[in-house]
């Protein structure tokens, strides 16, 4: 038997990013987003869903530029911490020890100690409600080398235990169960 709810966001597990912003070191920042996806694959296209009274709502608003960097496991506590402080308040790169990087094709730092660090310029704003989407095109993404097959250079997203959020909770992602066409490929 299943039960109604109310509407709501149940749609998880959702990455938890850590979005870097701002033009000069003196405005950098970041903040935690799960509300962030695909939205299309060619052109490479993604969104941020950010509420307006954010610290960084208004600098993301000004720029139109920032940087979705992947989190794990190893940054939870920085991913929470960031999502939980504000910028107005606190330098969220100093006080969790991470390293911005200048970007290589946005005004906007990465984090260094990001796995995957994907960089966006904003399209359009679309205000939602509670919050307003920041619909981005991809136009770079850096990958550490230290995740990367050394034979394929194919990424490997699992060695670097991705951290993903789920109805106001983290996890790690569990064990690789298969990849996109497992279930119709032909038995060798």
């Amino acid at each position: 038997m299943k039960h109604n709810w109310k509407p709501g966001t149940m749609i998880y597990p959702l990455p938890a990013v850590l979005v870097s912003c701002g033009a000069t070191p003196d405005e950098y920042t970041l903040l935690t987003i799960a509300w962030v996806g695909t939205l299309c694959s060619d052109p490479p296209t993604c969104y941020i869903s950010v509420r307006p009274e954010r610290h960084s709502y208004a600098i993301l608003e000004r720029t139109r530029e920032f940087v979705i960097n992947l989190t794990t496991v190893e940054l939870a506590r920085a991913t929470d911490w960031c999502g939980v402080r504000s910028g107005r308040d606190h330098d969220k790169f100093k006080e969790m020890n991470l390293t911005p990087v200048k970007a290589a094709m946005v005004n906007a730092p990465l984090v260094e100690e990001s796995p995957l660090c994907i960089e966006c310029c904003v399209r359009e704003i679309l205000a939602l409600g509670s919050h307003d989407a920041f619909i981005a095109d991809v136009l770079n993404v850096q990958a550490d080398d230290k995740y990367l097959d050394p034979i394929t250079g194919k990424f490997d997203l699992s060695a670097a235990f991705p951290l993903v959020y789920a109805h106001g909770e983290y996890f790690s992602l569990g064990e690789r169960i298969g990849k996109f066409g497992w279930s119709v490929e032909k038995k060798k």
